[in-house]
């Protein structure tokens, strides 16, 4: 085989591969024997018919055809090996004779990165502060989930639980129609449609209604968007919760071990200063990866974007309605054609490859690692949350790629916490440690 390669814009390597007559000679009697295999000649049992009577019974195109299929793939594969080339999508490929066999192969490769100097990032972290307002607010958020629903003889207010006959319908046809419905009041709710539990306050037991809504011009289901609906609505029933008193009992019908309330003050004070500065660190990281991604130069391949992309399409129609529709379905849903959608998923699916290209390449540059015994860690903590799903997680991780994709993840998240470290000033000269999952 004689090759040839040349580097080439966007991320590109042109092969020039031409084989030698021998090397044609083996391919096309490996083409000759795949094709007997497969072709039933009169007079003859698979596998049995002579190459020349083959040949004259197919014609000889067809066999230089399977040749040159087969030997493509071949070489080609041979040629990425020996020269260490990772194609990161199929190479676009032109045959120039095949007597023998010559062709030139482009091949999508990863780009160069030039991370730029991230050791010199310095950001401020934020001062993270909780104080008795917070610890306040989550007391009453947990008197309200413990509180029990009773009969209020007042009007409906927000937060309270009332039961409803509904019927809506739009152009005299019936969009909604449910008795006994049990409907929680939240000021904003957008459920059935947005503005229709505003309609409900101040409405009494027993009371009915009839009251319309137009639909805003952007709302997400496009067949009611700018519609109006017409609503029929009698209340049956109005509830509201009782609060418990914020006492020594209180907290100790919470479990937990608290013998009195300044013990449940003390854990939630710990607890949501925990959360915040979880936060805060998560924002921080982010705005350092933003900033580090900003000083880097690359060129980015399309084939990635495009890669990216469908990625970011499979994820919305999964989490559209239970992953239930397939694409077609989902973009009738919204309004909007394929290509549409992939133009606006494009700038957001272009910085999501920046990032993980760049990350990608200071991983290298600081020589993180991932330990088989971290990515097992890692399945460990996701079959602990999983529960009775616990056993199917695990299978679905027993093969090469999803394993590698864990591997990949804790390496990401390795590398943004070692250009935390940097930025903050704290780094010294060793690999960002990996902590296993809870």
């Amino acid at each position: 085989m004689r090759l040839t390669t040349e580097n080439q814009e966007n991320s590109r390597v042109l092969l020039h591969i031409e084989l030698e007559a021998d090397e044609m000679e083996r391919a096309l009697d490996d083409s000759y024997k795949r094709l007997a295999r497969r072709v039933q000649v009169p007079g003859f049992r698979r596998g049995k018919v002579p190459r020349d009577i083959l040949e004259r019974f197919l014609g000889k195109e067809t066999l230089l055809k399977e040749a040159e299929e087969l030997a493509v793939t071949q070489f080609y594969n041979r040629a990425i090996e020996e020269q260490h080339i990772e194609a990161i999508a199929q190479p676009k490929i032109e045959v120039l004779h095949n007597e023998p066999l010559a062709f030139r192969a482009t091949v999508p490769v990863r780009p160069d990165v030039d991370p730029g100097d991230y050791k010199h990032v310095r950001l401020k972290q934020e001062e993270v502060t909780v104080g008795e307002a917070e610890v306040e607010k989550a007391l009453e958020q947990l008197r309200l989930q413990q509180a029990p629903w009773e009969p209020a003889e007042r009007p409906v207010a927000p937060g309270d639980l009332v039961t409803i006959d509904v019927q809506g319908t739009l152009d005299q046809k019936s969009v909604l129609d449910e008795k006994g419905l049990q409907y929680p009041v939240f000021q904003g709710s957008p459920m059935p449609v947005p503005g229709f539990a505003e309609k409900l306050q101040g409405l009494e037991k027993g009371t009915e209604t009839a009251f319309a809504i137009t639909m805003p011009q952007d709302y997400k289901n496009p067949q009611l968007a700018g519609q109006t609906i017409e609503f029929k609505v009698k209340v049956e029933e109005i509830k509201q919760k009782r609060l418990p008193e914020l006492d020594d009992e209180f907290a100790r019908s919470l479990g937990g071990g608290f013998d009195n309330l300044p013990q449940l003050k003390e854990r939630l004070l710990s607890n949501l200063k925990a959360r915040a500065e979880a936060e805060a660190m998560t924002r921080y990281e982010e705005q350092v990866v933003q900033t580090v991604t900003s000083l880097a130069k690359l060129d980015v391949p399309e084939v990635l974007v495009d890669r990216e992309i469908d990625a970011m399409l499979n994820e919305q129609v999964s989490r559209f309605r239970g992953g239930q529709k397939s694409l077609e379905a989902y973009l009738a849903a919204i309004g909007k054609t394929d290509e549409e959608i992939r133009q606006e998923a494009r700038p957001h699916a272009r910085h999501r490859v920046v990032r993980a290209l760049v990350l990608d390449k200071i991983a290298q540059v600081e020589d993180i690692k991932v330990s088989p015994e971290e990515v097992q860690a890692e399945i460990d903590g996701l079959a602990q949350q999983a529960g009775e799903r616990a056993d199917q997680l695990r299978r679905a991780f027993q093969s090469h790629q999803s394993r590698h994709s864990v591997e990949h993840a804790i390496l990401t998240r390795k590398t943004v916490r070692r250009l935390a470290e940097i930025a903050s000033a704290v780094a010294d000269q060793t690999p960002a440690a990996e902590s296993p999952p809870a």
